[in-house]
């Protein structure tokens, strides 16, 4: 019943701009921690940004300055503003929504490729 469905993704160049959005069914976005993770090939899963239920939100150094996360709880959705992207941010970026509970499970999205590339 629940599913994290991201799109947005894609080829783009250097210094170019991408939204990747995250929408929820089955839970709602406003009511847990959401995050958006990467992975590039050979590379483990990383953490880019996590937006908390009180609005609170943190991001990965490499990049902070650069990627905007927000949730529009209208739309039971999340948005990663990616801006300035470079080589090393091709990866495939995921969808996170945190347990509330012992009883819930973590939750993922099936992923969206962004590609970086000049």
């Amino acid at each position: 019943q629940v599913q994290l469905v991201e799109s947005g993704g894609g080829l783009v160049q250097p210094g170019g701009s991408l939204r990747l959005s995250c929408v929820g069914s089955g839970i709602l976005v406003s009511g847990r921690s959401m995050g958006w993770y990467r992975q590039a090939p050979g590379k483990q899963r990383e953490l880019v940004a996590r937006i908390h239920s009180d609005g609170t939100r943190i991001y990965a150094d490499s990049v902070k300055g650069r990627f905007t996360m927000s949730r529009d709880t209208t739309k039971n959705t999340v948005f990663l503003q990616m801006n300035s992207l470079n080589a090393e941010d091709t990866a495939v970026y995921y969808c996170n929504a945190e347990r509330v509970g012992f009883w819930d499970n973590d939750y993922w999205g099936q992923g969206t490729q962004v590609t970086v590339s000049s």
